[in-house]
């Protein structure tokens, strides 16, 4: 019986992805308020739903 996990290249590095998006959303409201923050949220999440 092989216990060792076969190890196989991934197509998609879920981590990566998310720690990219954090940070670009980081970036994109550095120095915003919190009403500007939330006008950000909301035309994001339009983009997302279209």
């Amino acid at each position: 019986m092989n216990n060792k996990a076969n190890t196989t290249e991934k197509e998609f590095d879920t981590v990566k992805f998310f720690r990219a998006v954090k940070e670009k959303i980081a970036k994109d409201t550095k120095g915003k308020t919190f009403a500007e923050f939330k006008e950000y949220l909301n035309r994001r999440t339009t983009k997302l739903l279209r």
